[in-house]
């Protein structure tokens, strides 16, 4: 009897095990999309890139400063919102010396019309699919042709609340200006180009991570976030690059990698390589290098003029953090720039030579002086067809130091 219930409770033992396993077959478990945050894209290394909405579980009030800084907002997909040329009948006209542009709101997309004067050609309006820029002083626009990305010949030009010939076009149609991973990565976390070399403009159009975001200073972030929702109890961040963590020039390498110029001496790998903490000079130098400090231009050579400054050599531990918060739109905050300046300086006296009626003008404006808003020679737009010249974008300069009458207010 004893080994008939044996047999009987294998039996059904066996039969409930094959019960459980074709049901598990059949509904298997899926894992949980909190503990598995959809990869954007891969980097070279092999990391993956989730996203900065991922940060904003532990980090809520620096993510939401940062969504207003112009960082995050220098690049985005092309819409109504985003775009902010105006495309309202009278306005939407761009004339140059031997073609018109008309910008068009048509259903969900706005489109760019080419007109070439005194030939009858007929051109396919090409769609506004990218914005590149943040609006401060301008937004430039790309457009895709398959999987190609090319630049839109009308640029939007903030002070003058105008279209413009983009910067660099000639007053002639030019329809085929590729947009390259050595312009794209200054203006996005990351983009997949289907050429590793970085000289092609065909992109996967699923991997462009907008705007410069959380992990274009701190790295792909796929496995600190899994990690810390997998154990929210820890508090110490892991797998995640902390800034106070690596050595000043690293610290200066991360700005450095957009701020000191186009880089155009690639040394290893391509624009989109190289990952903050690693040594930026052996990836790609600039050919800025040896050049006085007036030769050097104002857009984009932030870190060769700092570097040159009295501030930054009489300052072992002087970086772009200390004077920017990177997470918080700091535009116009006279008051927290000062007080930058004061910590240094509140112990010397004269603090200031400048005449105090002066001083006033410029509401107590340090930078005003020392870093006043100068012309850009590599950054320039004709506002309109009869100007016989190119007006310049107006950029602070990073050089430090005393310039006589040259007193800003912007």
């Amino acid at each position: 009897m004893n080994k008939k219930f044996y047999e009987n409770f294998a039996i059904v033992l066996t039969i409930s095990f094959l019960v459980v396993l074709v049901y598990h077959c059949k509904n298997p478990e899926k894992e949980s999309d909190y503990f598995s945050p959809k990869a954007l894209a891969t980097h070279f290394n092999g990391e993956n890139y989730v996203g900065s909405e991922t940060c904003m579980e532990c980090h809520a009030d620096i993510y939401a400063d940062h969504l207003k800084t112009a960082h995050f907002n220098t690049s985005a997909p092309a819409t109504e919102k985003t775009v902010l040329g105006n495309f309202a009948a009278g306005s939407n006209i761009l004339d140059i010396e031997q073609a018109r542009f008309t910008l068009e709101r048509k259903a969900d997309s706005l489109y760019q019309y080419t007109e070439i004067k005194n030939r009858n050609v007929k051109i396919a309006p090409s769609t506004f699919d990218i914005v590149i820029g943040s609006g401060v002083r301008g937004q430039s626009y790309a457009t895709w042709q398959n999987n190609q990305l090319f630049q839109l010949q009308t640029s939007y030009h903030t002070p003058s609340d105008s279209w413009v010939n983009s910067p660099g076009f000639p007053f002639f149609v030019w329809q085929d200006r590729p947009v390259r991973d050595a312009c794209l990565k200054c203006h996005v976390t990351f983009a997949t180009n289907l050429d590793f070399s970085g000289h092609g403009n065909r992109y996967d159009k699923e991997k462009i991570i907008y705007g410069v975001d959380c992990e274009k200073c701190h790295r792909p972030s796929e496995k600190h976030v899994v990690y810390h929702r997998e154990n929210p109890e820890i508090a110490t961040a892991k797998f995640m690059l902390s800034l106070d963590s690596i050595s000043r020039q690293q610290r200066l390498d991360v700005c450095a990698q957009c701020h000191s110029g186009s880089r155009d001496q690639l040394l290893k790998g391509n624009s989109f390589s190289f990952l903050s903490g690693e040594i930026l000079d052996e990836y790609a130098r600039n050919s800025y290098k040896g050049k006085p400090s007036e030769k050097l231009d104002v857009h984009g050579n932030q870190y060769g003029l700092l570097t040159r400054s009295k501030c930054f050599e009489q300052s072992p531990t002087m970086d772009c953090v200390t004077c920017h918060n990177p997470h918080k739109n700091q535009r116009g905050n006279t008051a927290y720039f000062n007080q930058k300046c004061m910590s240094c300086h509140s112990g010397r006296t004269p603090i200031c030579s400048v005449e105090a009626s002066k001083m006033e003008t410029i509401g107590n404006n340090c930078i005003a002086c020392h870093m006043p808003v100068t012309p850009s020679d590599a950054m320039k737009v004709q506002l309109k067809r009869s100007d016989s010249e190119e007006t310049s974008f107006y950029i602070r300069s990073h050089l430090i130091g005393i310039y006589e009458n040259n007193l800003d207010t912007d």
